[in-house]
């Protein structure tokens, strides 16, 4: 427990042997849950998540935002914090970030990406989709969002009832975003973090998901 708050973490993994066995090793002690989402592995992911400790749930329907929402489902932790199973985002940055939820007094909190302190980490093709995003994003909610794709969170579990999440696919990381800011009664913030190199296989398709993305954001806007 942190301050008296249950912590459970997900994390939703497709292939990830290497790199989710790198996350786990740096959760804090002081988390209560984590749940590895196997969206579909064919290698040991789920092998090495047990190995921790972690409670792996399988969810064959392949999506991002599927394995999110199928995580959700078996959470019981007061407070959510998901982070991706490549190791880009820092585990150890768990206690800072509940540091600042609590201080901001937020129900929900987007760990920004930006600015970018490792070069290296992100390609200037990438970075800039983000930015072009996030700007969209920004533009079409009237609220200034720096990182709309980030995939590290925190947030109250109690938020998710009054949520409309439809996305299943890499899309789901705006749209929860999207439903956090449009809500008056909640409030939400974004600090950033240290973001670095995934391990193992790219899984994403920068043309085809960032323009998706950037159709997903209008068509939920206007819908």
């Amino acid at each position: 427990m942190y301050k008296s708050q249950r912590i459970t973490v997900i994390i939703p993994c497709l292939n990830e042997e290497q790199g989710v066995e790198q996350v786990l090793r740096r959760i804090p002690e002081f988390v209560d849950e984590i749940i590895v989402v196997d969206n579909g592995s064919t290698d040991r992911t789920a092998e090495v998540a047990k190995g921790f400790g972690a409670k792996v749930i399988r969810e064959d329907v392949r999506g991002y935002g599927r394995s999110y929402k199928t995580g959700f489902g078996s959470a019981t932790g007061d407070l959510i914090v998901t982070l991706d199973g490549d190791h880009s985002y820092p585990p150890d940055a768990i206690s800072y970030l509940l540091e600042a939820f609590f201080h901001l007094d937020v129900d929900f909190l987007n760990a920004s990406r930006f600015p970018v302190r490792r070069r290296q980490s992100m390609s200037f093709k990438h970075k800039l989709g983000n930015l072009m995003l996030s700007f969209a994003m920004s533009i079409l909610y009237f609220r200034w969002v720096r990182d709309s794709q980030s995939g590290m969170w925190v947030f109250r579990r109690s938020i998710l009832g009054g949520m409309k999440l439809i996305s299943d696919g890499m899309a789901f990381s705006e749209e929860i975003k999207i439903e956090a800011i449009k809500k008056n009664r909640l409030r939400f913030a974004e600090i950033s973090i240290m973001y670095s190199s995934r391990l193992g296989e790219i899984k994403l398709n920068p043309w085809r998901d960032g323009f998706y993305n950037l159709w997903f954001l209008v068509k939920k806007r206007f819908s």
